[in-house]
């Protein structure tokens, strides 16, 4: 443990990132701004004025395929890969600067953000960071699908999935005190069916898919292998659960679980949890459950600017 271990975490440097949306097709970039201690996550709107919107479940929009944020109207798109590095890394205040109004998708997995954040490294605040500590257990069902949170050490995530063939049932569990997110986590890459390609552009969706942006099946396997982790696809489905706990506004201490569920469900129980002040309380802990260990090798192409 060292001295600062409790400290909130900024980014070491602004960073860029340029690419298209997953569902929008359209061009964007993208810029990560280091943040004074005590900002959150805000994403900020450069092509409307600055438009501010705060990554807080408050401000959850429209939720299925992907996790999106509104106020006032103005919408951000495609959140969940960045908030889960953002958790996954200790990182506590950002802006996010971005042109237009989806994130870009970029290799379809956190990767990228991950790699950056060790290229530029991270700041060290002046502030305690605050945790939502689970204290009480707190559960969302619909029919077969379900998610749960439990009082618990550190931050663990237990998931199972059960898709079609050749996926089929997967389970994964991860401790997010090990540090590992970036090697266990962050490379799993987005997924679908090509047998849903044309419903799902049908219904204004995947415009900006390609075969460097997501896996992509058929019935009889993968079409553009290999994958990065025979488990890969509950490994994603961890990695974006991450992402929309992430809009509770601080780091959880606690055990959840879920088992077929996805983004509607995810941010479903972040609001039952908020709204039931008996179920949780602010603290602050003497370690640091999140601060990344392992060393990844550099291969993004995230452009790192002073």
């Amino acid at each position: 443990m060292t001295e600062n271990a409790h400290l909130e975490q900024t980014l070491g440097a602004p960073v860029d990132f340029s690419g298209i949306g997953l569902h929008s097709g359209a061009p964007v970039h993208m810029r990560l701004l280091p943040a004074p201690a005590g900002t959150g996550i805000i994403f900020r709107r450069t092509d409307l004025d600055n438009f501010e919107i705060p990554a807080r479940s408050r401000n959850v929009a429209k939720v299925s395929y992907a996790t999106s944020l509104m106020r006032q109207g103005v919408l951000i798109s495609t959140t969940e890969h960045l908030l889960s590095a953002f958790i996954g890394m200790g990182v506590d205040n950002v802006i996010v600067e971005l042109d237009n109004l989806e994130l870009p998708i970029l290799d379809g997995s956190a990767l990228p953000y991950v790699e950056a954040f060790e290229q530029i490294g991270l700041k060290t605040q002046r502030r305690r960071r605050e945790y939502i500590r689970i204290l009480k257990t707190v559960e969302v069902r619909e029919g077969d699908k379900f998610i749960g949170v439990y009082p618990g050490e550190g931050y663990s995530v237990s998931y199972k999935i059960d898709f079609p063939s050749p996926i089929g049932g997967q389970g994964f569990v991860v401790d997010l005190a090990t540090r590992n997110y970036g090697v266990q986590i962050a490379p799993a890459r987005t997924f679908g069916f090509k047998e849903d390609e044309q419903k799902l552009r049908d219904m204004g969706l995947i415009r900006g898919v390609s075969e460097s942006s997501a896996i992509i099946l058929d019935r009889k396997g993968v079409l553009n292998g290999p994958l990065r982790f025979r488990d890969e696809f509950v490994r994603h489905k961890v990695l974006d659960l991450i992402g929309d706990l992430a809009l509770a506004g601080h780091h959880i201490l606690g055990h959840v679980v879920a088992e077929r569920a996805g983004h509607a469900m995810h941010t479903a129980l972040v609001s039952r949890l908020l709204k039931d002040r008996s179920t949780w309380e602010l603290t602050t802990i003497e370690r640091e459950p999140y601060k990344q260990k392992a060393k990844l090798p550099a291969r993004s192409g995230a452009l790192v600017t002073a």
